[in-house]
């Protein structure tokens, strides 16, 4: 069969002494665009787009500390125990950054900002910009994850499985060689869901009336195609009840958000009567 995805050849490129690592360059890619699309309709909403800028600062390093912390909690066998390294958690460019706890973080550093700042606009606004660029930016990393060769899916003979380097095939799939690229299917759907919010078509645009909602409607919007390809994955994970923890995650995360939006609807409902009485 060919090989509509071939493994990549390397994972990193030396200059001289200096080597760059893929994974580190597309966080970083990642960053950039989500700071230039949040500056971009920050500055449309009547903010000064350097309020963005600035609170990046914060919460890149916040996002980035959450994601490996949440990582390194859901995948301890990696860095605890006898055949764990705790220096390599420490090693964030060979990948290994878990979205919950880099979202989380992030928000609170957002928050710490607007808390200790003068800005132009209010934080739920703020967060409503950096929605899209955000959900873009998790697309831009999931590149990485293909040169590292690592969160893909089970195996797979479709035209566009993944090859996968013997070396870095899970324990039981030695005998397979292409696998479900399931760091393609979360890039594409992460640009769906930016389009989704950019775009606000009308009968989504009811749910998101209030500051605040596009954000909620990111994260419902992310996790719902996040809780399919979890259930594709197959590196090591804990399971409680016999599913992964991160599905668990997941449908917490859904329903949260769900709840949010709902009761969000509800209040600009209440006072849209009140102000026609």
């Amino acid at each position: 069969m060919q090989l509509l995805i071939p493994s990549p050849t390397q994972s990193s490129i030396s200059i001289g002494p200096i080597t760059v690592y893929f994974y580190a360059l597309c966080i970083i890619i990642g960053i950039a665009t989500a700071i230039w699309v949040g500056r971009k309709r920050y500055a449309s909403l009547g903010g000064n787009p350097d309020d963005v800028s600035e609170v990046a600062i914060w919460a890149v390093p916040f996002g980035i500390i959450g994601g490996r912390i949440y990582h390194v909690i859901t995948s301890p066998e990696q860095y605890f125990g006898s055949n764990g390294n705790l220096i390599d958690a420490l090693r964030i460019w060979q990948g290994g950054l878990g979205i919950w706890g880099a979202i989380s973080l992030g928000v609170f550093g957002v928050y710490l900002y607007f808390k200790t700042h003068k800005t132009s606009l209010k934080i739920s606004q703020l967060l409503d910009c950096l929605a899209p660029g955000v959900v873009l930016a998790q697309a831009i990393g999931r590149i990485g994850n293909y040169f590292n060769q690592e969160l893909f899916g089970r195996p797979t003979s479709l035209p566009w499985g993944l090859e996968i380097d013997p070396a870095k095939r899970p324990a039981g799939y030695e005998s397979f060689e292409t696998f479900h690229p399931t760091f393609l299917y979360e890039l594409i759907w992460c640009v769906f869901v930016a389009y989704l919010i950019i775009k606000l078509p009308g009968r989504v645009r009811k749910w998101v009336s209030r500051d605040g909602d596009v954000f909620a409607l990111y994260i419902l919007g992310y996790t719902l195609g996040r809780l399919w390809i979890e259930g594709l994955r197959i590196d090591e994970a804990n399971l409680i009840v016999g599913l992964r923890l991160n599905i668990w995650v997941s449908l917490v995360v859904i329903i949260a958000s769900f709840a949010y939006l709902v009761r969000s609807k509800g209040r600009g409902n209440a006072k849209e009567k009140a102000d026609a009485s």
